[in-house]
């Protein structure tokens, strides 16, 4: 295959997003939401609670309808996609939920296996073996597959969660606030499992989340959004030092520039 032939075959964007307008009723949610990201970065959507970051999210995952404009994944037009050919699009994306989403009466291991029983013909023995594999790379202990998620503290039924969305070794992965409800110590687990994930998995990586911690650690590029329109998008040190109100007023309130300071005391 020639260096042509590649670089039409992969798009410049993983995910493209242009002109999206959705609402719930007669609520507008988006209005003419336009961002891109590109292959083997962490790209982080923030905002104020209600902005509509999750349902950006729930949109590119086609689990809603946008009323208007273009979501394009590995280059791939998703709105109005067929059902068949969306299930082919959603078999190399794994999304991680906020509340997690595993089935409570299903131990770890069975909730990871659910996945590749579903979407594969492995055999029961390399099943087992793969939900080993995914169970150690959330940072696991390999214990933890026999237990159920009512029996894990927050931070483990995260990673949990983590490692039944990578149960099918996708190319992309969907984070929906992937640190909210866990104390310092467990968010900074999950911060440096993201960022060794991606590295090691080579995966693209796109969250939501509201954590300025999670931002500074680990997003390569950041897009701020309010009230249905994006104001910026950058890295952290490009946004920090916008001029845009509502994004000072973000990244300079207490906990923007504790955060800050703390990502510089590090570089």
């Amino acid at each position: 295959m020639t260096a042509a032939t590649q670089s039409a075959q992969s798009p410049a964007h993983v995910i493209e997003v242009r002109n999206l307008r959705t609402c719930y009723g007669s609520t507008v949610v988006h209005e003419n939401v336009s961002l891109a990201v590109r292959p083997g970065e962490i790209f982080a959507l923030v905002g104020s609670s209600g902005c509509g970051k999750s349902t950006l999210l729930r949109a590119i995952i086609m689990l809603l309808q946008p009323e208007a404009g273009s979501i394009r994944v590995f280059g791939r037009e998703v709105i109005g996609l067929g059902e068949r050919k969306a299930l082919e699009l959603r078999r190399r994306w794994g999304v991680m939920f906020e509340r997690g989403a595993l089935f409570s009466s299903l131990t770890v291991a069975e909730n990871v296996g659910m996945v590749l029983r579903e979407h594969t013909r492995f055999g029961d023995r390399l099943i087992e073996e793969l939900v080993a594999v995914k169970i150690a790379l959330a940072g696991l202990p390999a214990e933890t597959g026999a237990k159920y998620p009512g029996e894990l503290s927050g931070g483990m039924r995260k990673r949990a969660a983590l490692a039944r969305a990578i149960a099918l070794d996708p190319e992309l992965l969907f984070l929906d606030e992937p640190t909210a409800g866990l104390d310092p110590l467990s968010a900074n687990g999950i911060d440096t499992l993201v960022r060794n994930l991606r590295d090691a998995l080579g995966l693209t990586i796109m969250m939501v989340t509201h954590d300025l911690d999670l931002l500074w650690r680990v997003a390569d590029r950041v897009a701020v959004l309010d009230r249905g329109n994006i104001l910026g998008v950058g890295t952290m040190d490009e946004l920090s030092q916008s001029e845009h109100p509502l994004i000072r007023e973000y990244f300079y309130g207490p906990r923007g520039r504790a955060a800050r300071e703390q990502a510089w005391k590090k570089k």
